[in-house]
């Protein structure tokens, strides 16, 4: 009885770290590899297998950048980029989204796999929330927006998390899985 207090009570003090396993790997992750073709190759399956679509790819700087993707809510299993409950319900209760950036670095005897998960929440104070302003817009009807000449006029709508380090990990874990094989 003693002892299954004494687990209890450390489970409790350590929090759900005592319950994760065995350590993830770490990012970026070595490849053992040949053919930089076959790395690229699995890296686009893996991303498109978790529903992300690709944005733009370089393979001579090695990198492969995803477009931004709405976080999956509660009533959206089938979407893997809410990697953890916490990012579901949040997904669930406001708009986010994310994209995801992986370098493909060549090395020694393979290739550095590197993921990098971005995460934007909605500003909700920009959205246009009646339908009277998305009909009637006379406070600016000379605004425009030139972002090839000077930059974005307006803000975007989104403000940026920093990195999203569950989906990040979700991705390395898959990718792990998929080159090792």
């Amino acid at each position: 009885m003693l002892g299954i207090c004494l687990a209890a009570a450390t489970a409790g003090l350590s929090g759900c770290a005592a319950f994760r396993g065995p350590a993830a790997p770490s990012n970026p992750i070595f490849v053992r590899a040949n053919n930089q073709e076959q790395v690229w190759e699995q890296t686009i399956d893996v991303l498109h297998h978790n529903l992300f679509e690709i944005e733009r790819e370089n393979r001579l700087n090695g990198m492969i950048e995803t477009k931004f993707k709405t976080g999956a809510g509660l009533l959206e299993p089938w979407h893997s980029d809410s990697a953890t409950l916490h990012n579901r319900v949040e997904a669930t209760l406001q708009s986010i989204r994310r994209k995801a950036v992986v370098t493909i670095t060549p090395a020694e005897g393979g290739y550095f796999v590197g993921v990098e998960a971005y995460k934007e929440l909605e500003d909700v104070a920009m959205a246009a929330n009646s339908a009277g302003a998305a009909t009637f817009l006379d406070n600016n009807a000379n605004q425009r927006d030139l972002p090839e000449l000077m930059g974005q006029a307006t803000p975007s709508g989104w403000i940026p998390k920093g990195r999203d380090l569950d989906l990040e990990q979700l991705l390395i874990d898959d990718l792990n899985t998929s080159l090792s094989q």
